[in-house]
């Protein structure tokens, strides 16, 4: 990376004059920050020289789904589970993908494995839920094998013969970043740490290891599992389907940079969108932030001589100092307070930077390609060496409102707007009017990036 004028570290070589400016409006914005902003909110790399139309039977097609399974989801790094979801020996967490079942254990000795989830038998499954066990038995024949996959018990092993003491269950790769278990069902991949690639030094000021999960919500969704986490991946959409926070975000102010295996956006807030044709007043801006129509707290209001931004970022520090301390609240920018700073690593966890506590993740929903799951987890800092438990993952009905989740609070409204979007663009595609999907440009580089990451992939 390399320095460039107006601040900006990186280049916005490849971007017309439109999107250039874009980029300098936001970092305008940070040059007028109330404290210092860290310098990774300046990198900027753009995504240059990727297809702006994609086939629309990627979102349509078994065929495509089942490719989708056997050259990203059996070879690629994929988050199953956090570090506090299996603290004590024996928790295990089951994680599905397709028809693929993993089984992500806490040893013994503390150290943390992988199995597939499929007795060497017959393929029963093991386990059809997240629990604590002290072995694996199989229920159909009482086959059992012990936390480390290794056999323990056999029925009847005067019978089986044939299966010899090396009969462990298949094994899968298993690391760790940032408080997130990971899995690699290919027992050739490279390490985890090449696939992140630069990514844990975007968070090395707000390490995700000394955070601990809150909330987990999911929901299944009737779509693609790629349409719902591309609605996640852009700010273009908030001016039609979350209009109502136009007043409180510069949604066309977003910067969108994109790096190896990984990409995000920097959208501010605390700043009217430029598609209003009006100006609201600095408390209207303060009020679309905290949606007073859901929000139980009282009001908050812009003291005299403090811009919206401002009033929101002392508002949002004092809040964080509970968990961080005065002093490291203090120092952190307004930017750090306010922006949304969504990541998005291949092929579908979506960790958010700063302070942000949200994180998304995206899957299949069983093999039907107009079918996906989507998770929210809230994770929040901790104290002390050890983070507490983590939440179990709580299921909301395909048709029922995400409000029927009150720990999500704003997220809610906001999750129920996309949802109400996201069975008719399935629709719409699986209708045949339409050969391929077309992006923007710049707004939609993230999504393109994806596009990018997933035929590679495939090749």
């Amino acid at each position: 990376m390399t320095a460039v004028s107006d601040g900006i570290i990186g280049s916005t070589e490849g971007l017309n004059p439109e999107q250039e400016a874009q980029v300098r409006s936001y970092i305008d914005l940070l040059d007028h920050d109330t404290r210092e902003v860290p310098e990774v909110y300046r990198w900027t790399n753009p995504l240059q020289g990727v297809a702006l139309t994609v086939p629309v039977e990627r979102y349509t097609s078994r065929a495509f789904h089942d490719l989708e399974v056997e050259k990203v989801w059996k070879k690629v790094w994929q988050a199953a589970c956090r570090v506090e979801d299996i603290l004590e020996p024996g928790q295990f967490v089951k994680y599905d993908v397709a028809d693929i079942s993993v089984l992500v254990v806490r040893q013994r000795d503390g150290s943390i494995k992988a199995h597939r989830n499929v007795c060497l038998h017959r393929g029963r499954t093991l386990k059809e839920d997240d629990g604590r066990a002290d072995s694996f038995q199989c229920p159909f024949h009482g086959i059992t094998w012990d936390l480390d996959g290794s056999l323990k018990h056999m029925p009847c092993e005067w019978d089986f013969r044939h299966a010899d003491g090396d009969w462990t269950l298949k094994q899968v790769q298993v690391d760790t970043w940032g408080g997130f278990v990971f899995i690699n069902l290919d027992p050739e991949a490279p390490p985890l740490a090449d696939f992140l690639g630069d990514l844990p030094r975007h968070f090395e000021r707000w390490p995700l290891e000394k955070r601990y999960k809150q909330v987990h919500v999911g929901k299944v969704l009737r779509c693609n599992w790629k349409l719902a986490q591309e609605a996640f991946m852009e700010s273009w959409h908030v001016v039609a389907t979350h209009a109502q926070l136009l007043p409180g975000i510069g949604d066309a102010i977003s910067k969108y940079d994109a790096w190896g295996n990984f990409s995000r956006t920097l959208t501010p807030n605390g700043v009217p969108s430029p598609h209003l044709n009006w100006q609201p007043t600095e408390q209207e801006m303060v009020d679309a932030l905290t949606d007073r129509n859901l929000d139980e707290d009282p009001r908050m209001l812009v003291p005299d001589g403090l811009t919206a931004r401002v009033a929101v970022a002392n508002n949002r520090r004092a809040h964080l100092a509970k968990d961080l301390g005065t002093e490291v609240a203090e120092g952190l920018s307004d930017a750090e307070m306010l922006d949304s700073m969504p990541y998005t690593l291949f092929p579908s966890l979506h960790p958010w930077g700063s302070y942000n506590r949200t994180c998304y993740r995206f899957r299949p929903y069983g093999n039907d390609p107009g079918m996906s799951i989507m998770e929210c987890m809230i994770l929040s800092p901790y104290e002390g060496d050890t983070p507490p438990p983590g939440a179990q993952l709580r299921m909301v009905e395909t048709d029922t409102s995400w409000t029927t989740v009150p720990e999500l609070g704003l997220l809610a409204r906001v999750f129920d707007q996309d949802d109400a979007n996201l069975p008719f663009v399935q629709k719409g595609l699986a209708s045949g009017a339409l050969d391929e999907v077309v992006f923007a440009e710049y707004q939609e580089t993230k999504i393109r990036h994806f596009h990018m990451v997933l035929e590679e992939w495939l090749a």
